[in-house]
């Protein structure tokens, strides 16, 4: 008999995230462990600003492939009673002694996240050339400073008990490591730590899981607990950094360090179907997605998005990419595919954080910095390597990135706040799941598990295999089009997290069903 296989799928269950609810805090974060650490900290009487500070310094022990120490973002922050939320900015610049002669170019063209042209030893995509400033302290120095409650050493408590238990040695861990190892192996602290006996850890055939150590990061996190995050600058902790960014070869300096500054400026707003949207401004995804919102306003709006809307949608994405890919031709980082985190939180009074950080690459640079535990980040990734560019690579040089952190404000209330990780694939994610709860009116739970599809360029779109035949069918026939799964590798969606802050004082809150470790934890 003829027999013609269907098409390969992995996936056979149904996949499902439980949402949260309560009446006072809310901390949604990629792992729950660092979730969990964030409602501790308000339950210790900090507000949004420390919980989200603390999540984020749990983070860099709990998921280090996607941010940390060594990292980079963006964070809004729309305090209670205040009509507008503030942007911090605490994105990546070039490093001050960074020398463009020092990535040489092979005439071949690199198929790695970004299609740059290749430079000899990948020195712009891993190792100790790779390091862009890493200012995520220094923004959140700023947002303590400016809007915190609770001394350091009580908003580091949690992160530091964590780097002191150690990474989970589970499945997802080996995964995580495996997909880096290969460069991982290159960087003998690295390899210590991720690789013992020159393997990706793996937890044991039945049982617990252990935990394993990620070097001298638990030792720098307690010594920052007590000297506070400036010491990361200009202290201690940055002359060990800095000496041993010498030691590997690296060419970010101490003045560097003590001249880098977070930056607070207004959020960018856009009236969008009766509310207000505020974003993070122009060197994240903001622009493109105002240009897509453009576009969608005479779109009609059903009960459900349907074939036309989707269609719709995918068309709008691709037209804003043109227009942006036009204007900076191949100096836009946002067809590329980064790994971040994102979280959220919001307090009892009602102030939101949504912050998105990375270290653009998984693992970043791949390099961990033997003194102080550090994985730094490969944010010179973000430039073009070829000369007279206008992103070429030059010291002191901020990039655009593709981090998308929203607060869709009703009045001057917070409704809705999200964001997500997933490097080019953030602004279509973040798009469909406010559409999804503020033009459709979907519950959370609903949005967060209502198939999505992707579009990170002017051309093609990627469609999960769960939507309905004619809306595939729309758009096939409007353009290529690849069905995919969403799942956790190959990672073809990104992982929004969002909550919603009702009028009547609840919150719900939810993280996207095919993160692993993510969850929304409500203060109790």
């Amino acid at each position: 008999m003829a027999y013609t296989p269907a098409p390969h799928v992995t996936q056979h269950w149904s996949l499902s995230k439980a949402s949260a609810t309560g009446k006072r805090g809310m901390v949604v974060s990629q792992v729950k462990a660092a979730a969990e650490a964030g409602v501790a900290i308000l339950d210790a009487g900090g507000n949004a600003i420390d919980a989200a500070v603390g999540t984020a310094l749990a983070l860099s022990t709990t998921e280090p492939w996607n941010s940390g120490l060594g990292g980079i973002g963006f964070a809004l922050v729309h305090r209670a009673g205040q009509a507008k939320a503030d942007v911090v900015d605490f994105g990546p610049v070039a490093p001050s002694g960074l020398n463009p002669s020092a990535f040489k170019l092979t005439g071949r063209l690199k198929n790695d996240l970004f299609a740059w042209p290749e430079v000899e030893g990948d020195a712009n995509i891993h190792g100790p050339l790779s390091f862009a400033i890493p200012s995520a302290l220094a923004g959140y120095d700023r947002m303590l400073k400016q809007w915190g409650k609770l001394p350091i050493g009580e908003i580091m408590a949690p992160a530091l008990a964590l780097a002191k238990r150690g990474l989970p040695q589970d499945w997802y861990t080996t995964l995580k490591v495996a997909s880096s190892a290969s460069v991982l192996r290159l960087y003998d602290e690295s390899a210590r730590i991720y690789l013992p006996g020159g393997l990706p850890p793996v937890s044991p055939y039945q049982g617990k899981p252990g935990f394993f150590k990620l070097g001298n990061l638990p030792a720098t996190l307690e010594r920052l607990s007590k000297a506070g995050l400036s010491d990361f600058y200009q202290g201690d902790i940055a002359r060990a950094l800095v000496a041993d960014v010498k030691s590997v070869g690296g060419v970010l300096n101490a003045q560097d360090m003590i001249h880098c500054q977070a930056r607070i400026l207004p959020a960018t707003e856009y009236q969008w179907r009766g509310r207000t949207l505020q974003l993070a401004g122009g060197l994240t995804a903001a622009p493109t997605m105002m240009r897509v919102l453009d576009q969608m306003k005479s779109v009609p709006y059903g009960k459900a998005p349907d074939a036309a809307w989707y269609t719709a949608f995918s068309r709008a994405m691709k037209a804003a990419y043109a227009e942006r890919l036009a204007g900076l031709g191949d100096a836009d980082p946002l067809a590329a595919e980064t790994c971040t985190t994102h979280l959220t939180v919001c307090d009892a009074e009602g102030t939101v954080v949504t912050m998105t950080t990375t270290l653009l690459s998984s693992m970043g640079s791949r390099v961990v910095l033997p003194g102080t535990g550090v994985l730094m980040n490969n944010g010179v990734m973000w430039f073009d390597p070829s000369p007279n560019q206008p992103n070429s690579i030059a010291p002191g040089k901020r990039p655009l990135t593709n981090m998308s952190p929203i607060i869709l404000k009703d009045g001057d209330r917070p409704w809705l706040a999200a964001g997500a990780s997933g490097g080019r694939r953030i602004l279509a994610a973040v798009a469909q799941v406010m559409t999804f709860v503020a033009d459709f009116g979907m519950s959370l739970e609903e949005a967060a598990h209502q198939p999505r599809i992707d579009v990170s360029g002017p051309e093609g779109c990627s469609a999960d295999i769960r939507l309905p035949p004619d809306v595939i069918a729309a758009l096939e026939a409007d353009g290529p089009t690849e069905v995919v799964e969403h799942g956790v590798m190959p990672i073809n969606f990104a992982c929004p997290n969002v909550i919603l802050l009702s009028a009547d004082g609840s919150r719900t809150g939810i993280s996207d069903a095919a993160s692993p470790w993510s969850a929304a934890v409500a203060q109790s």
